[in-house]
């Protein structure tokens, strides 16, 4: 699609649902989504945004702050996934499992509100990566209005920069769960570490970036252009990452990639 025709063709798409429920994370996937949303539904659009310890309380902190700052009806549901034995052994499918849990929520929420849509924020630039999750939003009847007009990552942010949205550069993110090996246990407490140290490192002035925990190592993944800055600062983040917990502290040379565990696969 051509990038001129992308708001119409998503306004339209839109307008077109009378009634809908949006899975807002507040990532400016779910954000913009929700906002054109509310462009043409005005009161007839709302979000849920779940807590749970798989997101890192910034993220929670920041959707909360924008949902009130655009005006999004939004609900705040806690998301007990952790309690799924399943989805803490962290198989190969366990974002099928999340998504499955997460969809019966978010349609038992639907129905309680008389809305029959649910949308989420996945795009055409998902279909690169390893997505066992669409596969369940799918079968629960998530929609998916970006994938379903082919809108990708790039025209997202460009879309939201158009519309004077502070948030159209807004790093990618993802569960913290994406940060610890298959077949390794999901824990709140291994979570709360990886949280911890990604926080540190955001406070130290890196942008994207990944911690991932293979025991008690620490694989750090970074933007390349900011590969010196780390070297640089090589004390400091042995520092603060030591405190974390780490005994070993590495830096991936491949730099930031999203889902670089599941190359694996």
């Amino acid at each position: 699609m051509e990038d001129e025709n992308v708001q119409d063709a998503l306004l339209k798409e839109l307008a077109g649902l009378e009634y809908l429920l949006v899975s807002y994370s507040g990532g400016i996937d779910s954000t913009l989504l929700a906002l054109f949303a509310q462009k043409v539904l005005q009161d007839k659009v709302k979000c849920v945004l779940f807590d749970a310890p798989l997101v890192p309380r910034r993220a929670i902190k920041e959707a909360k702050k924008n949902a009130r700052k655009f005006g999004l009806s939004c609900s705040i549901i806690p998301f007990p996934i952790l309690e799924n034995e399943e989805f803490r052994k962290n198989s190969p499918n366990r974002c099928y499992i999340c998504k499955k849990q997460s969809a019966r929520i978010l349609k038992d929420q639907a129905e309680k509100l008389g809305i029959s849509k649910i949308a989420d924020g996945i795009n055409a630039s998902d279909l690169d990566e390893y997505r066992p999750g669409l596969q369940a939003s799918n079968e629960e009847g998530i929609l998916h209005p970006f994938l379903s007009l082919g809108i990708q990552k790039k025209q997202i942010r460009q879309l939201a920069q158009e519309c004077g949205f502070d948030f159209w550069n807004k790093p990618s993110a993802s569960c913290l769960a994406s940060r610890i090996p298959y077949g390794e246990e999901i824990t709140v407490e291994k979570l709360q570490i990886i949280e911890h140290a990604e926080d540190l490192l955001h406070d130290l002035g890196f942008s994207n970036l990944r911690v991932r925990l293979h025991g008690k190592i620490a694989r750090i993944e970074l933007l390349p252009e900011e590969f010196e800055k780390g070297v640089n600062m090589r004390d400091k983040i042995l520092e603060v990452l030591q405190d974390c917990g780490f005994s070993y502290i590495a830096l991936d040379l491949k730099g930031y990639r999203s889902g670089s565990l599941d190359e694996v696969l």
